[in-house]
């Protein structure tokens, strides 16, 4: 392969594919999992998802190593990572060429947040944008014809937008005890 257009012409097949599987029936919701461990000598976060792995750290001054993003720096990344997919998904889908595609997130976390005086500070990551730079010899028509798709069915961004019912429990243990010598 040696552009991004070549690269659509499989993508194109693929979502061909699984667009006849999803008619046909045979390929419904599917279920995630993602499994996280945090190493006690380091404190960092090790997300198995599937055959992956991927490490999450702070920064020195949160008393990390910096060996990975923060969970916030990471959502952006997973944001932007969700959007160009879509938008290589849509383009395939819609038969519009892509030169480039390029993802820009950013966003805002304030330490204060929830403190005295900032109560109303968002925790969360917030003020999130995006800009999303396409190179493509299409029509601005099929351009916007393809953000309107991205923008309705990018899975992460309507995440974010959408209110979601979050559940959790916790599972509270003691530490086992050390064997006795007999």
């Amino acid at each position: 392969m040696t552009s991004l257009n070549e690269y659509l012409v499989e993508k194109r097949a693929a979502v061909a594919a699984r667009e006849a599987r999803i008619e046909s029936g045979s390929l419904g919701p599917v279920p995630l999992a993602a499994q996280v461990s945090v190493e006690g000598r380091s404190g960092v976060r090790r997300i198995r998802i599937r055959n992956h792995q991927v490490i999450t750290d702070s920064p020195p001054d949160f008393a990390g190593y910096d060996l990975g993003p923060g969970s916030p720096e990471l959502q952006l990344g997973i944001l932007g990572s969700c959007l160009a997919h879509s938008y290589l998904i849509h383009a395939a889908r819609l038969g519009v060429p892509l030169d480039a595609v390029d993802v820009a997130v950013s966003g805002r976390l304030d330490a204060r947040a929830g403190r005295p005086g900032f109560e109303a500070v968002p925790v969360s990551p917030h003020d999130i944008t995006y800009v999303v730079r396409v190179v493509s010899p299409a029509s601005r028509e099929a351009v916007a014809r393809l953000e309107a798709e991205v923008d309705r069915f990018c899975p992460i961004l309507n995440l974010l937008r959408s209110p979601q019912t979050v559940r959790g429990t916790l599972d509270h243990r003691a530490p086992e005890a050390p064997a006795q010598a007999a």
